[in-house]
This record gives structure tokens, C-alpha cells and sequence, in this order.
């Protein structure tokens, strides 16, 4: 009975029900949830992966492809989105310690310099606006690039080359 009130409601879904789109979502959100915490640990972060996707799976139909098991569907959705999420915050961790050791070596490196050492400050606010803009966006208030890009109103693309030629120059000047 449970199979084929799932397949009914994705035959509603298909001709563009959005009552039987609020009955799945009904049905399988706590389940979603519950799955996307066990890999995740965070209650916050879990319901809102299990919402986006909800979100995106009626704005892109993702439902039209769908035959038969979408409990199976939904459940490996929201589990790829959780693995995603996951890999994405180890990145970022990642990226954050590069910096901050960056910064800590250069710091080491100052204080056997006999010249008068660089700041990162002063280094950062010797850069072009959006180059400085960007890499306090993304190391020091770690945004993700998408919001980065959001906030500078460029594309991701733009910010990942402000990135790229800000630690570069970055080095550069810290390593003088």
C-alpha cells in the first residue's frame, strides 16, 4: 500500500500537484532529517540541506525523471548533499589553517628579519579594493565563495582570480 500511494503521489507530482508535493514533503521530512543528522551531527544544518533540497527538487522538477522508489531517491539525495556538505567544510577548515599558518610563519619569519618586517594588515590594505575585499571575505570571515561573490557582485570565477593573485602577492610582500 505504502509503494503505491508513493507512486500516486509522484503521478500527482508529475502533472504539477503541489498538494501531493506538501504530502511527500509531510512524509519524508522528519525521516530526511533524522538520516541527514546522523551524518552531519548538527540539528540546524540537517534541516536546512533536507529543505534546500525539497526546495530545489519542485523549482527544478527534479521529480520528472523519477520512476518507481522515491523514498530511495530522496533518502541518497539528501545523503549526497550531507557527504557534500561535509567534504565542503573540511575544505574550508583546511584552507583556514593554510592561512593561519601562512600568516604564523611569516610572523616567525619577521621577528629574525633585520629589516623593518611587513604587516599583513598593512599588506592588505596596500591591495586593489576588491583583491582585499575578497580575501577578507574568504579567510578571514569565512565566507563561502558563492557568498563572497554575492557580496562583491562578481562571479565566482572573479573572486577565485582576486583570490588566487591576492596570495600571491601576499607572499610576495611577506616574504621581502
Amino acid at each position: 500500500m505504502k509503494h503505491h500511494s508513493d507512486l500516486y503521489l509522484l503521478a500527482l507530482l508529475k502533472d504539477g500537484d503541489i498538494k501531493a508535493f506538501d504530502r511527500l514533503f509531510l512524509k519524508y521530512y522528519k525521516l530526511l532529517c533524522a538520516n541527514a543528522y546522523s551524518l552531519l551531527r548538527d540539528e540546524q544544518e540537517a534541516k536546512d540541506i533536507v529543505q534546500l533540497f525539497f526546495v530545489e527538487m519542485w523549482e527544478r522538477k527534479l521529480f520528472m525523471g523519477l520512476e518507481g522508489d522515491i523514498k530511495g531517491y530522496l533518502y541518497r539525495s539528501v545523503q549526497n548533499r550531507c557527504l557534500n556538505q561535509q567534504r565542503k567544510q573540511l575544505m574550508d577548515q583546511k584552507r583556514q589553517e593554510m592561512f593561519i599558518q601562512t600568516l604564523e610563519s611569516f610572523e616567525m619569519e619577521d621577528q629574525w628579519m633585520e629589516h623593518e618586517p611587513v604587516n599583513l594588515q598593512d599588506a592588505l590594505l596596500a591591495m586593489p579594493g576588491q583583491r582585499r575585499e575578497a580575501l577578507q571575505l574568504v579567510y578571514l570571515q569565512n565566507k563561502k565563495y558563492r557568498d563572497a561573490a554575492d557580496v562583491m557582485g562578481i562571479s565566482i570565477n572573479s573572486l577565485k582570480t582576486h583570490l588566487k593573485i591576492g596570495l600571491r602577492v601576499l607572499r610576495e610582500k611577506l616574504n621581502k
